[in-house]
């Protein structure tokens, strides 16, 4: 199919789609996939934790999570199309699966990379006249269509995409970028998209359905082709060479889920979660690429790469306001090692009125074992319990007085390794329940008498903070062993195992954590004893922001002793908390960034084509966060800035010329340590006097 003709004047473009033309090169699915596709459904119906049955009903859900997979946005396929396919696929998923009748979701599929392609066509056609636009109109264009419905004629669509258009160009306008400039970067970003699209092969399209028959179910249940599942066991093993940073799709751009504890990105300090990467490029030419719509695996092959290479990402903060505020970061690929991801201890010193006083704590990045080591009958083979168990030994011998564990940002790992350093910390008894799918409960415990710690214990927690994380977090507030602060945890509470299909592999959600109270940590995660303001919007990231994840419940608690009662001075602790925070920069800055972060989320559902309007709603929303940042500075006795590009990535030294990063005499990730240190000092001694804190204060 060639570039569409123009007809009539620029403005009444209309669409030519030649499906017949289309029909002559459509992959069609291979025997292969129709055997697992049967194959998938027997394991959701008989394997899955959840009880699955695959009825008309759930074939509907698995229908339109195809669709939101093809076309989120509503912004390719007519209202015509979907009910077309409502008839022949709709109610019948559960059939396709089974009688291996693949043709229908193939069928779909090529409708919607026909009205894809004529689209990209149409887009370029405009863009062969330049940029046919005036910017003084008060015309605005919505943000979100997730819920919009699906267009009735295809001149609803022309008038769509004529705004998204119009705002791409205004965007890069105003990021000083001149008209030829615009021009060249849009029909760049269109035509590479229109020669991957071109290159959809049938595992490609497969892959795609399967994703919306295992989305359905859960978020953690997908089908991995034998291309995703040599990469997945490639990350299991920690040798991918990359940036250490998980992504995920989110409308049309990929965004940070997480990074991977002693990673490059998480290393150089340049990545965030909700960050969005809007290009991606070599370090070796520099030419970027855009990924903007662009398929989360392609854009993994992108940033993928040797070990000692460089790669070059255009990012999006995840608190900026305007996709015009992007930046250029640099990130070194290695492979994650054991030891960058090992446990370490610090000893933080807090002065108070009667003297200076020493607070331990440990970082723990993740929940690590050497396999290989521990399997081969090595005395002296590393994990994340043995090496806490050192550090705890070291910081004794240097009389501290409580200790903290910072478990920020641990994604999890070993289950093992959170079941043996609870133990560390109890003496003896059940740390964690899993139930199967036949309901069957499995208790986890400790089974070694005697602890190596028993002062006071404090768990630092945030969003990031996941699955054995939340395990150990649970158990020691159940136990009442110490406090937990910090912010709510991720909530992953489920447990998935890998099966071997006849063509690829198929990730199944299997069992389910929970504490020994009886609650799951899923979906709900664990809540703090006394919370800390945070930057992390649980609404974009966390269980509970993914689709279909499963629900929060319980079973029947478990007998076991309680070491304390720290719930009974969490009104004082937190008070004291509070009188802290409530002048301390960086707690006020994060407190009023998160309510402003929130309120430009809520408001900011549509943006102005309008050039003079646009610049003010960026000039504002900007100002507020410059504002907030200097008052921060201010208070900390630091230099302010002139911009707030400055705050994150847009610049790297001071107009003196001293570097930010080394200006920053406590930053905000430092606070919530001194912070938990301090609430651990005041619960110690609560504790130990069972009285009001002011002498302390």
């Amino acid at each position: 199919m060639r570039r569409i003709a123009v007809m009539g004047r620029l403005g009444a473009i209309t669409l030519m789609l030649t499906l017949s033309a289309m029909a002559l090169a459509q992959p069609q699915p291979s025997e292969a996939q129709r055997q697992v596709a049967a194959e998938v459904a027997d394991s959701l119906r008989y394997g899955h934790y959840a009880d699955i049955s695959l009825t008309n009903s759930w074939s509907r859900r698995a229908y339109q999570r195809y669709l939101d997979i093809l076309d989120p946005q509503r912004a390719y396929l007519l209202e015509r199309d979907v009910e077309e396919f409502r008839d022949s696929l709709g109610g019948r998923v559960d059939d396709v699966l089974y009688d291996g009748d693949l043709e229908p979701a193939f069928a779909l599929y090529q409708r919607y990379q026909t009205r894809l392609e004529a689209r990209l066509e149409w887009i370029l056609a405009k863009l062969d006249d330049g940029l046919p636009y005036h910017y003084d109109t008060d015309e605005r264009l919505a943000l979100e269509r997730e819920d919009a419905p699906w267009a009735d004629k295809q001149h609803v669509l022309d008038d769509l995409w004529d705004k998204r258009l119009k705002n791409s160009a205004l965007t890069m306008l105003l990021s000083d970028q001149d008209e030829a400039e615009v021009v060249k970067t849009l029909r760049d970003r269109y035509e590479n998209q229109l020669n991957r699209i071109r290159q959809t092969n049938e595992e490609d399209i497969f892959g795609l359905f399967m994703a919306a028959v295992t989305g359905t179910i859960d978020p953690h249940t997908e089908y991995l082709s034998p291309r995703q599942g040599e990469s997945f066991d490639i990350q299991m093993r920690l040798s991918l060479e990359g940036i250490g940073a998980l992504l995920q799709a989110d409308g049309e751009y990929v965004k940070v889920s997480s990074l991977v504890p002693g990673g490059p990105a998480e290393k150089a300090g340049v990545l965030e979660p909700a960050d969005r990467i809007v290009a991606v490029g070599q370090g070796d030419d520099g030419e970027m690429t855009n990924v903007v719509g662009m398929r989360l695996d392609e854009v993994v092959d992108l940033i993928r790469g040797p070990k000692g290479s460089r790669v070059l990402l255009d990012v999006v903060p995840a608190q900026s306001v305007d996709m015009t505020r992007s930046h250029i970061v640099e990130i070194v690929r290695d492979t994650v090692n054991l030891e960058d991801q090992a446990a370490s201890s610090e000893v933080v010193e807090i002065t108070r009125e009667d003297g200076v006083h020493r607070i331990g704590v440990i970082d723990i990045p993740t929940f690590y074992v050497d396999f290989d080591a521990w399997q081969a009958g090595e005395e002296d083979y590393r994990s994340t319990t043995r090496d806490v168990a050192k550090e705890i030994r070291a910081l004794k011998a240097q009389d501290v007085e409580g200790i903290v564990l910072d478990l920020r940002n641990n994604g999890g790992g070993a289950l093992q390794e959170a079941n043996s350093l609870i133990g560390l910390f109890i003496d003896r008894g059940p740390t964690v329940q899993v139930r199967d799918a036949r309901g069957r409960i499995s208790l986890y415990g400790d089974t070694d008498s005697g602890t190596l710690y028993d002062g006071p214990l404090t768990v630092l927690v945030n969003r990031l903070s996941a699955s054995a994380s939340e395990i150990l977090a649970g158990a020691i507030q159940d136990y009442g062993r110490g406090l937990v602060v910090g912010n709510r945890t991720f909530g992953k509470g489920t447990v998935q195992t890998l099966n071997e299909l006849s063509h690829g592999e198929v990730k199944l959600t299997r069992a389910k954590f929970y504490r020994i109270s009886g609650e799951s940590t899923q979906h709900r995660g664990v809540e703090p004893d006394i919370v800390f303001p945070s930057l992390i919007d649980p609404e974009v990231i966390g269980e509970s922001s993914l689709d279909n994840a499963l629900p929060w419940d319980t079973v029947r608690a478990v007998q076991y002793r309680l070491y304390g009662t720290p719930w009974r001075h969490l009104e004082a602790l937190s008070a004291a908390h509070q009188d802290r925070i409530a002048t301390h920069p960086n707690f006020v800055y994060l407190q009023k960034q998160a309510e402003l972060s929130r309120h430009l989320r809520d408001q900011q559902t549509s943006v102005s084509l309008n050039r003079e309007q646009r610049k003010r709603e960026m000039q504002a929303q900007e100002a507020e966060q410059l504002s907030l940042e200097n008052q921060r500075r201010r208070a900390l006795g630091l230099e302010t800035l002139e911009d707030w590009s400055q705050a994150r990535g847009g610049a790297t030294e001071t107009e003196s010329g001293a570097p930010l990063d080394a200006e920053e005499p406590a930053p905000i990730d430092r606070a919530q340590v001194i912070e938990s240190a301090e609430i651990l000092l005041d619960y110690a001694y609560l504790r130990t006097n069972g009285r009001q804190l002011s002498g302390l204060d």
